[in-house]
């Protein structure tokens, strides 16, 4: 009788396999899957903090063409004061409507294009290009209220906190020490010209934006590790659904084995049809049978038309005598026609004499 023992050691069992836990990691088909359905590692920081640098950089590029244009307004505006009756005039109304239109889109336009262009290689540089209309589509789970009560008080949204009070110290810090940097300046400015004035508030905008920005690339450098391992996680999988996508994309191992064993019948009925048609089987005696045929007509080497061992070679040496084909022994040659030569193969030139002189014994038991 066995005695059963509470410290007897048994096998470690995952029981998450059975829970259906989400432990592995995703799946380069699941990552696709994902990448369709616009789910993807983007940081929205990282946009935002290059967005600021590069645009206020380039704002101080393009500063002095704009604050010849902002002057070219003004000027314009004062020269029409002295004739104020003709603001009442339509074309001239139509006339400075066109004018200040062009102005605005001059002044505009640059920083606009600057803008979508950086916001546009910020995307491509994280995500790639492949654009899908997918997350643009309705979801009526969108209007869950309970969902959405989860979506509000979920991890996300505290980190979504914790960004925006980290951003708005970020910004008053910046301003901060612009002020601080710049307080024996601003009270200056009312003695400055006009347009002075504009340029000098227009470079300290400009700082001020390529400052945040900076602070911001620090937070987006952490966001974006965040998001990366927030996005696999969600992504992550059970060790069924692994299992499952394998059948899926690879097939069922069951299947696949009833397909190659019904495939290896087939290959073994046509070649068991080949045995009738063979000159002659060659056997080592009882566990190789080769079956070599010799086509006269098309003169060319001697091919191997059926072969097996063991079982098989059992099978061809019954069909063979069923057929009335003649069977000759010869262990090594038998060994060596099974092991190099494939069925439907022609036999190598040095095995061509010790076929022949089989084949012609064969032939002349047959004439005799």
């Amino acid at each position: 009788m066995t005695n059963f023992n509470s410290t007897s050691t048994f096998l470690p069992i995952n029981l998450s396999f059975f829970s259906g836990e989400k432990t592995e990691q995703p799946t380069a088909k699941k990552r696709s899957k994902a990448r369709e359905e616009g789910q993807v590692a983007k940081s929205q920081e990282i946009s935002t903090a290059f967005m600021l640098i590069f645009v206020f950089f380039g704002l101080r590029m393009l500063a002095p063409s704009m604050l010849n244009n902002i002057q070219s307004v003004l000027l314009y505006n004062f020269a029409i004061m002295a004739d104020i009756e003709n603001t009442f005039n339509t074309d001239f109304l139509i006339s400075y409507g066109t004018y200040m239109f062009g102005q605005a889109i001059l002044i505009v336009i640059p920083i606009f294009a600057f803008s979508v262009s950086v916001g546009i290689i910020t995307n491509l540089l994280q995500v790639g290009w492949k654009p899908t209309t997918k997350p643009l589509k309705p979801k009526l789970s969108k209007l869950n209220p309970i969902a959405g009560l989860k979506r509000l008080f979920s991890i996300q949204k505290l980190v979504d906190l914790v960004k925006a009070l980290v951003k708005f110290a970020a910004i008053i810090a910046a301003v901060y020490f612009m002020i601080v940097g710049e307080i024996e300046m601003i009270p200056t400015m009312l003695d400055m010209e006009l347009i002075v004035a504009i340029s000098y508030v227009a470079n300290l905008a400009a700082t001020l934006g390529v400052n945040i920005g900076v602070m911001f690339l620090f937070i987006a450098l952490a966001d974006i590790f965040y998001v990366r391992y927030s996005h696999t996680k969600k992504l992550k999988m059970s060790k069924q659904e692994v299992k499952d996508e394998y059948k899926t994309s690879e097939g069922d191992p069951k299947i696949k084995a009833q397909i190659r064993r019904r495939m290896q019948e087939a290959s073994m009925r046509r070649m068991m049809g080949n045995v009738p048609n063979a000159d002659v089987i060659i056997t080592n005696p009882t566990h190789y049978a080769v079956a070599v045929r010799y086509d006269k007509e098309k003169g060319e080497a001697p091919f191997v038309v059926a072969k097996g061992v063991d079982f098989m070679a059992k099978r061809i040496r019954e069909k063979a005598k069923e057929s009335n084909v003649e069977i000759v022994e010869n262990v090594h040659l038998a060994r060596t026609l099974y092991a190099t030569v494939e069925v439907g193969q022609p036999i190598p030139p040095e095995l061509y004499q010790a076929v022949a002189e089989i084949l012609a014994f064969v032939y002349k038991l047959k004439s005799s």
